[in-house]
């Protein structure tokens, strides 16, 4: 019988010299071995080795050398078993298939390095039945398997089929050789047909080990039959595509040497250029053109070189040349020049928006150092304020203002960081990010650019946008800016980046740190009216095809919307509300309505209906235990009522309303303090442990927090534990402390502003915000008087009122 002894790698715990070659064993049926029933285990580390197979291994761990040792010493024998995992250095029996084959030591050859390679012929399937030891070395009870085989068709049709797969495998597998296919079309038993096909294999441990545990002989055949059509179409396959990948570069090359032959045969005959040299010396002339910095020339030169030698059918050319496109397109060397006539500016300024003093005085200064300075960097500005103030619309007129091109990205929900930063060009359909492409689009490297909704932007699992933005809002490092998709630095520090966000805790700190905060607080009515008349109006009547005779808005009308149909900070909803008074007044001239409609306060609700807002501050506090404070929301100043009730109970506080956690540790401090100084403000201490109070918010569906509600909580109990009403045209703000100090709060000028509006003339405000409080315009001052508060007892004497006997 022929056993072939052949290449294998990873064989036990090291790897076995390869030998190849046929070699004849004589008579192997006759031997007689003499195999007791424990034996010792030797693992094998990605292998299995079957009856009849001369295989050379090596040895290096030191159990398995004192294992070997102690096999010469006695019968020669050992059982091979194949580990389950390859990888573990020091296996257990777990870790160890219960088949094997039982081996005899032909010879052992001691290697320099202190390992051994043993060659060793399989003699028998067997079986582990238990372990009978495991130091030095494993030894176990070990049972011969029989193999089960039977002369029928069912064999013979197997024999062939695997013969045949295993023919067609040789010619694709460059591990087999002519002399493999010799090998098995002289083997003459099944059994050993099987054997000899897996061994000869390259494949997984598993499918082998497979092999090795059926003693049946049909079933053998079966699941080699399996394996080797498995692995055919694994092979024809890869055979496919290397040929499919081989013939289109076979026809690029070809196309390649085609077109360059066309191009000698053309300059030979002294015609033009074909349509692909004169495309490659046009970008070549645009490139010159862009008067790109060095670094960026020398990348686009680079390109189109790469770009020149790639044939146009290719996939990569169109990449290349968009790439390049993108480029020469950008105005690395265009910028406007800046009106830097002060006078102008603040004239185009006062055009287009009313008011807004600060913004105007800022941006005109930096129209004065511009002119001092011709290379100043551009500033970072960041405009916050409520919903409508017109953040939006002045940057707008700043760029106006400037005699510059505007450019605008929305933040509002960008979650991905390549929307600043751009792809990499290594993704299908890859493009720079917003800010190269706002610069490309308005063609001038100085715009004025706005971030609208800053504070508004988001992060996920693609990266963190408001980080990108770091290197863009930074004047020290937006010089040489990076984008993904160019890779070479573009300057932006020409650019005036103008951010807008609602509020400015939600920018992260690193970032606002960047920017110069200018706040926008809410209009007054005053300051409404005059944007009405200025601005909204005729705004409108242009839109809705009106003249001034045709409607003729009276300003106590215009003050009655203000006052009854909007309740805002900005003018958004006053501009809709003058928007539907136009289109009512426009469907009546369409309907054939003759002369002027003179807009009164009486004429109001024809057009907008009843009224959307009535003030209920004096109904609201018309009862002990209700007060009214002021908050602060992304939306501007606001006014809000706390409202706070007893009933029979055991001392239990409850909280509702929304409220978060701040909120009720504020309600908790305030009765802390009232209990505290019972005495001081007239409350029985009896009243405590015998009564639940419950504090509630109304517009419980609207979240609230924050610390400033604290006096108005405090206000709210005192007057309920106390009896005493608080004054009806009061509003109050401020934290409290445990020791009854009255600590200073955000929002100042917006939550005036809101009291002003809610018809509120009075305010107690914290000591400590009487600063903040001159940022208030003198209209409001004028009309408001405002009390500024150290500590509790101040509130006590100025928002309660006695009992009227």
């Amino acid at each position: 019988m022929k056993i072939e002894r052949f290449a294998l790698s990873e064989l036990t715990d090291g790897t076995p010299e390869v030998t190849g070659g046929v070699e004849e064993i004589k008579d192997n049926h006759s031997v007689d071995f003499n195999i007791p029933q424990v034996l010792p285990i030797l693992p094998l580390r990605n292998t299995v080795v079957f009856p009849q197979q001369i295989i050379p291994i090596s040895v290096g761990r030191e159990r398995s050398i004192k294992l070997i040792e102690d096999a010469l010493a006695d019968t020669k024998l050992l059982t091979l078993v194949a580990q389950k995992d390859g990888k573990v250095e020091d296996p257990e029996p777990e870790d160890l298939y219960k088949d094997g084959t039982i081996a005899s030591i032909m010879k052992v050859f001691k290697m320099p390095d202190g390992t051994q390679s043993v060659m060793v012929q399989g003699i028998g399937r067997a079986k582990i039945i238990d372990y009978t030891q495991s130091q030095p070395f494993f030894k176990g009870l070990v049972q011969t398997q029989e193999e089960v085989t039977a002369d029928t068709v069912d064999i013979d049709a197997l024999v062939g089929n695997v013969r045949t797969l295993f023919e067609k495998i040789v010619g694709l597998a460059p591990y087999l050789t002519p002399e493999h296919v010799m090998l098995v079309q002289n083997t003459e038993s099944p059994a050993r047909l099987a054997d000899i096909i897996i061994w000869n294999l390259n494949v997984a441990t598993s499918d082998k080990q497979s092999i090795l545990e059926f003693a049946d002989v049909k079933n053998r055949l079966e699941r080699l039959n399996y394996i080797l059509t498995r692995e055919l179409q694994i092979l024809e396959l890869g055979s496919k595509i290397q040929l499919e990948v081989q013939g289109e570069i076979n026809k690029t090359q070809r196309e390649y040497y085609l077109r360059e032959q066309l191009k000698a045969i053309r300059k030979e005959l002294g015609e033009a250029e074909d349509e692909h040299a004169v495309e490659i010396n046009e970008l070549r002339k645009k490139i010159k053109a862009a008067k790109m910095p060095d670094e960026a020339n020398k990348v686009a030169l680079k390109e189109l070189d790469r770009l020149a030698k790639m044939p146009p059918a290719a996939a990569e050319y169109t990449v290349s040349r968009t790439y390049i496109d993108w480029l020469v397109e950008l105005p690395w060397a265009k910028a406007t020049v800046d009106s830097l006539d002060v006078e102008a500016a603040s004239k185009i300024l006062d055009e287009d928006h009313y008011d807004l003093e600060k913004v105007k005085k800022r941006m005109l200064e930096y129209l004065a150092v511009r002119k001092l300075k011709s290379d100043m960097k551009g500033p970072i500005l960041c405009f916050v304020g409520p919903p409508g103030v017109g953040k939006t619309s002045l940057g707008k007129s700043i760029a106006r203002a400037l005699g510059r091109k505007f450019a605008r990205m929305s933040l509002g929900g960008v979650r991905d960081e390549a929307e600043v930063r751009g792809h990499r060009r290594t993704y299908i359909g890859a493009l720079p990010g917003r800010i190269i492409q706002g610069v490309k689009k308005v063609g001038s490297n100085n715009p004025v650019f706005m971030l609208d909704e800053i504070d508004k932007i988001g992060q996920d699992f693609r990266g963190d946008p408001s980080s990108a933005l770091l290197e863009v809002l930074d004047p020290e490092q937006n010089f040489d800016f990076s984008d993904h998709y160019l890779e070479v630095p573009f300057d932006l520090s020409s650019v005036m980046f103008i951010a807008t966000a609602n509020l400015a805790d939600p920018i992260i700190p690193a970032l606002r740190d960047r920017m110069e905060i200018i706040e926008l607080p809410g209009y007054t009515e005053h300051e409404k009216l005059h944007i009405a008349t200025r601005y909204l109006i005729p705004k409108q009547l242009k839109e809705h095809g009106l003249s001034e005779d045709q409607i003729d808005f009276k300003n106590d009308a215009i003050t009655e919307i203000i006052q009854s149909y909007t309740k805002e900070a900005g003018v958004r909803n006053l501009e809709r509300e003058i928007a539907s008074i136009c289109r009512g007044v426009a469907r009546e001239i369409v309907e054939g309505k003759k002369g002027g409609t003179q807009l009164t306060t009486a004429r109001i609700s024809d057009y907008l209906g009843a009224q959307k807002f009535i003030s209920e501050v004096a109904e609201r506090t018309s009862r002990s235990g209700v007060a009214t404070g002021l908050a602060w929301t992304a939306a501007g100043g606001d006014i809000l009522f706390v409202e706070a009730t007893k009933m029979p109970g055991t001392g239990e506080l409850i909280l509702t309303g929304s409220l978060g956690d701040i909120m009720k540790e504020s309600a908790k401090a305030a009765l802390s303090y009232i209990r505290s100084k019972a005495a001081t403000l007239n409350i029985s201490d009896e009243i405590f442990p015998k009564t639940d109070i419950h504090i509630h918010v109304p517009a419980g569906a609207i979240p609230k927090d924050g610390p400033s509600a604290g006096v108005t909580l405090f206000t709210a109990l005192v007057s309920l534990l106390t009896g005493k009403l608080v004054r009806n045209d009061l509003a109050m703000t401020g934290e409290i402390t445990l020791r009854g100090l009255v600590l200073p709060v955000g929002g100042i000028k917006e939550k005036v502003l809101a009291a002003h509006r809610a018809g509120i003339r009075r305010v107690l405000l914290p000591e400590k915000n009487r600063a903040d409080y001159e940022d208030v315009p003198d209209t409001i001052v004028n009309d408001m008087e405002v009390n500024f508060i150290k500590d509790v007892d101040d509130v006590v004497r100025l928002a309660l009122q006695e009992v009227e006997s």
